[in-house]
């Protein structure tokens, strides 16, 4: 299928590894100028190197607002206006209800809330000119049902997905479509660190995801490449989840 993404330029966040570097690998094999970004020098340019396409590294950490007001003018430069953001940073800290510090609240909200906003108001009128452009939220299944022990990602991800439901309304006529992704299981680091192993969150999955399995990064990845493409202009303000059946809500 011809996703209409050669030639377009996207800036991927949290891409140094997992889901970030999975979705970036994607949209390089379609075509796009890349431009992928991690607060690590060092595991950005070698995610830069190994992945196939034309892939430019940049260092940033998402919750590092002022830097983050300065990267997309900074890719722009290099690569061209930005077609596509993909919105990623890595999960808060676990955690009940009252466990976490204020400073914790503060960190994850910036990460997952304001640095979304952001970029979104770096990128927005750029692609609202052009009449074209892509947002893409990495989310979590967490908006549709809380996971227990997972409260600041619980709480800061709706929140995130308020506003971006409420942007994409705004600039839906102007051809540019918001999405979230609601992440269920998948193979990467940060899952393994969760559950102490990959072995033991894979034992997890088969017993409680109805695929039996985890899900493969590359599988997210080719999600939101086609959630990125011209094939998917019709597809705005949604939070579609990919979790092998996970979720039990209808909805």
């Amino acid at each position: 299928m011809e996703l209409g993404l050669e030639g377009r330029t996207a800036l991927v966040m949290g891409a140094s590894r997992g889901l970030g570097r999975a979705i970036a690998a994607a949209l390089a094999r379609e075509g796009a100028k890349v431009a992928i970004a991690s607060r690590s020098r060092e595991r950005i340019e070698e995610a830069a190197a190994a992945l196939d396409g034309d892939v430019s590294p940049f260092v940033a950490d998402a919750s590092d607002l002022d830097r983050l007001e300065e990267l997309p003018a900074e890719v722009e430069a290099a690569l061209g206006p930005l077609d596509v953001l993909v919105a990623n940073s890595g999960g808060p800290p676990p955690g009940g209800p009252l466990d976490q510090s204020v400073e914790e609240w503060d960190e994850s909200y910036r990460a997952l809330v304001l640095a979304p906003r952001l970029l979104a108001g770096a990128v927005v009128p750029g692609m609202r000119k052009r009449s074209w452009g892509r947002i893409v939220n990495v989310g979590s299944t967490s908006t549709r049902e809380p996971i227990t022990g997972l409260n600041l990602s619980n709480a800061n991800r709706m929140a995130a997905v308020g506003f971006l439901k409420t942007l994409s309304r705004e600039v839906a006529a102007d051809g540019v479509t918001v999405n979230t992704v609601a992440t269920g299981r998948f193979a990467t680091d940060r899952l393994a660190s969760n559950y102490g192993s990959m072995e033991a969150a894979e034992a997890a999955a088969r017993e409680e995801v109805p695929a039996r399995r985890l899900g493969r990064p590359e599988e997210y990845g080719d999600l939101v490449a086609f959630l990125c493409s011209e094939r998917a202009a019709y597809i705005t303000g949604a939070v579609i989840p990919i979790d092998g059946g996970h979720l039990q809500t209808a909805f």
